[in-house]
């Protein structure tokens, strides 16, 4: 006999969140009690979770490692990711938040239930996305950018031209161009290069200095 959890679950896909309901409703020890597309809502609605369901890429252009810092703050410790999986480094970035596992929208249902009820306990759920983002974890070397480069990238990245974010950041036009330098031979020394501004674009997506793209919500 398994003790009752509470589980609460981030999707903004109404039919996704229907289907893990449907998917549990045999199993009343694992009871879905909040629902929400994004954590903010979810953290407004009930704190009082076991476990956490989180899709990775949601409306809010929330990143893994804000979702799961956030609700780790307000006591939620357990987080199962949900996911499509087609963005291996947004699982690469909700493995080093600390989730406890990753599990894919297309797997068998046996496979979800068990990932669930495992997580729910505090277990770590073994999936080869899982392993494939912890085994990864070596080649994707982090970039220590000071806060003043992580200003400059996060505008220019962002689209904005090396002079206006001059203006923005109150520097010189040459001070900017110096830091954008400096910033790419980090990230080539990291072996992770960025010569172009979509790259920079990318690397800043992937380091958490710019929000996900916004998608928009199917009815």
């Amino acid at each position: 006999m398994h003790n009752s959890r509470r589980i609460g679950v981030v999707e903004d896909h109404a039919v996704t969140v229907a289907g893990i309901r449907a998917l549990l409703d045999p199993y009343p020890e694992l009871a879905i009690t909040a629902a929400a597309p994004s954590v903010a809502e979810l953290l407004a609605t009930s704190t009082d979770l076991d476990l956490a369901i989180l899709d990775l890429r949601l409306p809010d252009g929330s990143s893994p490692a804000a979702n799961v810092a956030d609700l780790a703050a307000a006591g939620i410790d357990n987080v199962l990711v949900f996911t499509s999986g087609e963005e291996p480094y947004l699982v690469r970035t909700a493995a080093k938040a600390g989730v406890l596992g990753v599990v894919r929208k297309s797997e068998h249902d046996s496979v979800v239930i068990a990932a669930i009820r495992r997580a729910a306990d505090g277990g770590v759920v073994a999936s080869m996305d899982w392993a494939m983002a912890i085994d990864g974890d070596a080649d994707f070397a982090e970039v220590a950018l000071s806060p003043r480069q992580r200003e400059v990238l996060s505008l220019y990245a962002s689209g904005e031209s090396a002079q206006r974010v001059a203006t923005l950041s109150g520097l010189s036009p040459d001070t900017v161009n110096d830091y954008l330098t400096r910033i790419r031979q980090k990230y080539a020394a990291s072996g992770r290069p960025a010569p172009t501004k979509t790259d920079l674009y990318q690397r800043a997506l992937e380091d958490g200095w710019l929000p996900f793209p916004r998608r928009r919500r199917r009815r």
